[in-house]
């Protein structure tokens, strides 16, 4: 179920089979049975998430939803993370492909523990799908969890998995003016990356249109610009991932100390 993209409804199960019929218009999100059961799939994949999150702060663990449309850099921006915090912190990341299980294997090995999740038709993962890949990790000896989404701009953006950071990657063959054609997924994330800024003096790409039309629509939306190649901006975005890690950290002990 896509609420954004205008997708056909189908039941909802923990196996998100999702059976896509796209057309200009969709009647059916206006019929008041199909509105009752999407309030019942949103409230039920919140709940989820809530609990993954909670599970993940069980374990000290840093959560991180990575979102975009393919061919953005995901994978190798996790490869590089992964070798440049090797000595320093555990990463483990849960995969999130429509098939295949390539991007897992690419993963381990860089010498982390992954998990593939192939949804199918599905255009996003959900808190369920989520749930199912926490209890493959080794949660105990981790630190941050990588949650990488389906390559899609649209549907991730609707649903929680249960992360606590929303991370929006804009490449820069991509177009700068992407954040206000797909506003939600820019609005509820905490950060966007431009990657594969390597590429900035082949690419017809004004870094400084893509961070304003991104403020636009989310004013508070903090911005890297990084190569996972070069290496250009990649200890911004280490730094970034560590406060953030002491940061929860912190606030789990407090909340454990309180009466």
């Amino acid at each position: 179920m896509c609420k954004d993209c205008g997708c056909s409804i189908p039941e909802h199960n923990h196996e998100h089979e999702h059976h896509h019929h796209h057309h200009h218009t969709n009647p059916a999100l206006g019929d008041k049975k199909t509105v009752e059961v999407l309030k019942k799939i949103l409230s039920a994949n919140d709940e989820q998430a809530e609990s993954n999150r909670r599970h993940f702060e069980r374990h000290g663990i840093l959560a991180v939803n990575l979102m975009s449309s393919p061919g953005s850099g995901k994978t190798t921006l996790l490869e590089r993370t992964i070798e440049l915090l090797k000595d320093e912190l555990k990463i483990g990341v849960i995969e999130g492909d429509l098939e295949t299980n390539r991007d897992a294997e690419r993963i381990k090995k860089k010498g982390a523990p992954a998990y593939q999740i192939t949804t199918g038709q599905a255009c996003h993962l959900d808190a369920f799908m989520v749930h199912e890949g926490i209890h493959h990790l080794p949660l105990e000896e981790l630190d941050i969890v990588f949650i990488e989404n389906v390559g899609n701009l649209v549907c991730p953006a609707s649903y929680d998995v249960g992360a606590h950071l929303n991370v929006v990657l804009l490449s820069t063959t991509e177009g700068e003016d992407k954040p206000e054609k797909y506003p939600v997924m820019f609005k509820n994330s905490q950060l966007m990356l431009i990657t594969k800024a390597d590429l900035l003096p082949y690419m017809d790409f004004d870094v400084e249109k893509a961070v304003e039309s991104a403020r636009k629509v989310n004013p508070s939306l903090d911005v890297i610009t990084l190569s996972a190649k070069t290496g250009e901006g990649m200890e911004l975005w280490l730094d970034y991932l560590k406060f953030k890690l002491k940061v929860l950290r912190n606030a789990l002990q407090k909340a454990k100390a309180s009466p």
